[in-house]
């Protein structure tokens, strides 16, 4: 036995022993794997400065090729192994960086034996050269059966379960943390790392299908944001506080997706915006073939794991009881397409649209009793028709059908009710049909932003502006970075005669996007009744700058004709006139070109030719200030009680 000289590093009540590769917490062994020790040396040795996550795993895995979230997982065992909490804290996590040591270390020389470490129990034997035992996150072994497509959905599942029980095992320990009201978390866009753009798609599957399932968990008490604001953050560098910020959210979930034709690995991991601790972190690396068969059971252990974990009073209820589940999907290849339609369909473009419908059908071809595949495609035809992207006379009637089969296969789906809801209102003028229809699909998914959106407006129609204003506000809670949802709440500013409010609400959709020229475009009817024509005027000169849209010539003509500038309003409506379009988008565009003009005949001749072709144009006409001027016309108020809205 030879003596030798080892430093030893003393902070608060531990002590870390180098030589013999130990931690004592008041002469306590502490339970550390080799990785996770040598994480913490190299953290104490640089105790008050950043070490960068590319030099903790060059130093920790010298010799290997390894993911970040091994790091990440390391990072999270020396916390537990401190017993960190929101009042103690010794490493920070510099968002896009690395991490750094926060509390003073000692540093002192000590005269040792050289003796092997004692055992600690439940410890990995020590790292020595040559020949370390590494610490390995779970996985499931390959098998040499084919693999089939990856579900999205299963895995989804399997996050849930972990996410739940870190946030259980978590909470306990943090009261300080505890928020009055829901919990709320956002689920980050998972990074797609499989080397190709084309697996978009997938990686934004996972994302939508973790909000979905986190979502169904306890709605009372834990609040996930909506898809569509998580988005937002899709390759952003903006840090966890901001994104916290921003959101409202006490916890985030980052991801990334690596898939092949036979395997996907998914990583995940729950960070505390607080202070931006890592407390759970996982990865799977696995066929997911067999895992969707058991979704239900798997949902079912969920429940009954995190029983109590986040509101601590009641049991959460599953969204469906045990076995009610309604028919879903059976064909995996059928659930890849419908991922790749809802893809589409969120680009809210006209080619988005049409590939959005084409993935639906050829998802209901592989399986035609996939309801969810059938309410894809009613969401598709019913906003195909309220954008104009074709025939309302053939695009509502193919919603319906598909809105119907959908309920048919599953009563329970809430995207099948409101776009039920949206074509009755938009095409038959059945109001209470819709209401009807709106009102289901809240009570199946209160968290359904999309339903609360078209509920607002659908109410709006009708002049019940402080419902509409209610609804409005729950979507833009449930979805605080939609544009299209902060869009249609400055719509029924307008339409509610807030001119002012209006245009402010359209500003604050360009400081999130000063791109999203829907924002700007949608200033124009505002600043046309406030008699601030030159703004008006500015904002279409832009957009006819940027492409060369039959949209800008309406609003010239109306701009023109209010402003006293008759000869360009004539020019301007000579120009619309010559354009060709489909015929309801046409109609709308000449309704506010002689509006604007005041040609009286021509609009209440044009919004009954609307009425008669179900156009979804006179669906406004009670609410929109630009009939101001012929409400008082008999022929006008006839027309409001045929479309069902009484003068």
């Amino acid at each position: 036995m030879s003596s030798l000289t080892s430093n030893l590093y003393e902070f608060d009540e531990f002590r870390l022993d180098p030589q013999n590769r130990v931690l004592r917490r008041g002469g306590t062994p502490v339970s550390l794997t080799p990785k996770a020790f040598d994480v913490l040396l190299l953290l104490i040795q640089n105790a008050g400065r950043i070490v960068t996550k590319d030099a903790l795993m060059k130093a920790v895995w010298p010799e290997s090729f390894v993911e970040e979230s091994n790091l990440t997982q390391t990072i999270f065992m020396v916390r537990k192994a401190l017993d960190e909490t929101t009042d103690r804290r010794y490493i920070l996590t510099v968002q896009g960086q690395g991490y750094k040591f926060l509390v003073p270390v000692t540093e002192t020389a000590n005269s040792v034996a050289e003796l092997e470490a004692p055992e600690i129990e439940g410890s990995v034997p020590p790292f020595s050269a040559g020949g370390a035992p590494e610490f390995h996150l779970p996985s499931h072994p390959r098998r040499p059966t084919d693999w089939r497509s990856p579900v999205i959905a299963a895995a989804g599942v399997v996050l849930v379960m972990v996410v739940a029980s870190a946030l259980w095992i978590w909470r306990p320990r943090h009261p300080a943390v505890e928020q009055p009201g829901k919990t709320m978390l956002a689920v980050l866009p998972f990074e797609n790392f499989t080397g190709d753009a084309g697996q978009e798609y997938f990686s934004d599957g996972l994302t939508e299908e973790m909000i979905s399932q986190l979502g169904d968990l306890d709605p009372a008490h834990l609040g996930v944001i909506a898809r569509t604001s998580v988005m937002h953050y899709k390759h952003s560098q903006e840090s966890i506080p901001q994104i916290g910020k921003d959101l409202g959210v006490q916890y985030v979930i980052e991801g990334s997706v690596r898939r092949d034709s036979q395997r996907v690995r998914i990583t995940a991991q729950l960070i505390q915006v607080q202070d931006q601790s890592h407390l759970w972190a996982r990865e799977y690396d696995r066929d997911l073939g067999h895992l969707l068969e058991l979704q239900e059971e798997i949902a079912r252990e969920v429940a009954n794991e995190i029983e109590f974990s986040l509101s601590g009073r009641r049991p959460i209820d599953l969204a469906r009881a045990p076995g009610a589940h309604a028919p879903g999907v059976k064909s995996y290849e059928a659930y890849d397409l419908y991922l790749k339609g809802r893809y589409f369909w969120n680009k809210r473009t006209a080619e988005g649209f049409r590939q959005a419908a084409d993935y639906f059908q050829q998802a209901i071809d592989k399986d035609p009793n996939y309801g969810q595949a059938y309410a894809g495609l009613a969401d598709t035809f019913s906003l195909m028709s309220a954008w104009y992207e074709g025939p309302q006379n053939e695009l509502m009637p193919k919603a319906r059908t598909a809105a119907l089969r959908a309920l048919e296969l599953d009563e329970g789906l809430a995207e099948a009710h409101a776009s039920l809801a949206l074509i009755k209102e938009n095409y038959d003028y059945d109001w209470s049909g819709s209401e009807k229809e709106f009102r289901r699909a809240i009570q199946l998914d209160p968290r359904y932003a999309t339903a609360h959106q078209w509920y607002a407006e659908f109410l709006s129609w009708q002049g019940r502006f402080d419902e509409a204003f209610s609804e409005s506000e729950q979507a833009r809670r449930l979805d605080p970075l939609s544009l299209i949802i902060t869009i249609d709440h400055a719509r029924i500013l307008y339409n509610s005669r807030q001119y002012e409010s209006a245009v402010k609400q359209c500003r604050s959709a360009l400081e999130l996007d000063p791109n999203y020229d829907r924002a700007r475009y949608s200033m124009i009817p505002s600043f046309l009744q406030l008699g601030r024509y030159s703004e008006a005027l500015e904002v279409i000169d832009l957009w006819a700058a940027r492409e060369e849209e039959p949209w800008t010539w309406a609003w010239k003509a109306a701009v023109y004709g209010r402003s006293g500038r008759a000869k360009e309003a004539d020019r301007a409506l000579a120009k619309l006139e010559q354009i060709s379009s489909s015929r309801a988008e046409r109609t709308e565009m000449l309704l506010i070109a002689y509006s604007g003009t005041s040609q009286k005949e021509r609009v209440i001749g044009l919004l009954q030719r609307a009425y008669s072709e179900h156009s979804n144009a006179v669906v406004q006409i009670k609410v929109d200030p630009m009939y101001d001027p012929i409400r008082s016309d008999p022929r006008f108020e006839d027309l409001l009680r045929r479309v069902g809205l009484e003068p």
